[in-house]
């Protein structure tokens, strides 16, 4: 047989490089899952704290944790391309990228340009209802293409290269923050929660805003009854005539609502411990005539207030007449409205799920 002709070498289409190997594809992958995932849980426990120490760690580390996805953009944007030319079936990806990208540029929107509203809905719902569709996306993502965990993703050089981005991701934030305040944008006026103050010592003024499977019912005070019950005591009956004449506490307290926006009001009230006494153990439950319950530790006794009165007027029906509690140091969700019963119960005050699921 005669020698073969010389033919020089063709790598094969399938193994063309891009400017990403398979390697970095993969731990880019890996990256951006776990970006999404923490920019996820800070998301929802931004919602849980007041303070505004703790809630400004908890969202700068959000807003870091989601730019960090747009750091990843242009090696994802690669890989992206390389596996449409491989394979059909990308209706998922496709999908959870919309929609992730929604929730970044609303949550952007939101944190520069205020409490942004198109057709009564905001651009922090935006974000959020996005980043809640994002989940099952992403499960499915994962599901389907798998990224295998390997000794070598966590070599030096990934962790040198995991700074890297989670460097340029807080450079981002704050050149971010900066031009907010530079340019004087509703953004730099925002709480460390992200909320935007509206209707300060306005209560009229103030959104009207419940749980979302909730609605504002229709109470008639004249019937209206307040339950009071301890372990081991029959139920107490108040009307609403007779909590009216034990309303003898003014206090200013700051609702911050994870809607996005916040008021301080003067409410007037009577404080639990006048009703509960000073319980020693178990949790202080307050419950919605809608069925919305939250609980407390019994040392909060002497700092709850059931309001019926904000601003020196009566509570609105919108803003949780005939009674409503007021929580200081407490998001918005845990201030109850149209409370119907106070109790103290045995359980402890984390017997429950961290935000309501009714």
């Amino acid at each position: 047989m005669g020698a073969r002709p010389w033919l020089p070498y063709r790598r094969p289409a399938h193994t063309v490089k891009v400017g990403v190997s398979l390697r970095p594809s993969r731990r880019t992958n890996q990256a951006l899952l776990v970006l999404l995932a923490g920019a996820f849980v800070t998301g929802w426990v931004a919602f849980w704290f007041e303070r505004p120490l703790d809630s400004r760690v908890v969202s700068v580390l959000h807003g870091i944790l989601g730019l960090g996805i747009v750091v990843l953009i242009p090696w994802k944007t690669v890989i992206v391309r390389r596996g449409l030319r491989r394979r059909w079936g990308h209706g998922d990806a496709v999908a959870l990228a919309v929609v992730v990208a929604l929730s970044l540029v609303a949550g952007v929107l939101h944190a520069t340009l205020g409490p942004l509203e198109v057709a009564g809905i905001t651009a922090l719902q935006v974000h959020v209802g996005s980043a809640i569709a994002a989940v099952p996306l992403a499960l499915i993502h994962v599901v389907r293409r798998p990224q295998r965990v390997r000794a070598t993703d966590l070599s030096r050089r990934a962790v040198v290269r995991a700074i890297g981005v989670g460097g340029t991701a807080a450079l981002a934030y704050g050149a971010l923050e900066v031009v907010t305040s530079v340019a004087g944008l509703p953004g730099a006026r925002r709480r460390a929660t992200g909320s935007y103050e509206q209707g300060s010592g306005v209560p009229s003024a103030m959104p009207v805003t419940q749980w979302f499977t909730d609605g504002v019912p229709g109470i008639d005070v004249a019937t209206y009854e307040l339950l009071v019950s301890r372990p081991g005591e029959p139920t107490r009956r108040l009307s609403y005539g007779g909590l009216l004449a034990m309303t003898s506490i003014t206090e200013a307290a700051l609702l911050d609502c994870t809607g996005g926006w916040w008021a301080e009001q003067t409410w007037r009230g009577v404080r639990l411990h006048t009703l509960l006494g000073n319980p020693d153990h178990g949790s202080i439950v307050v419950r919605s005539v809608t069925g919305y319950t939250r609980r407390f530790p019994p040392e909060e006794a002497t700092s709850l207030l059931l309001a019926t009165h904000v601003g020196g007027d009566r509570l609105a029906p919108g803003h949780g007449a005939p009674v409503r509690l007021v929580a200081p140091g407490h998001r918005g969700f845990w201030w109850v409205k149209w409370v119907e019963e106070v109790s103290v119960e045995p359980q402890p005050s984390w017997w429950e799920p961290p935000f309501p699921l009714q």
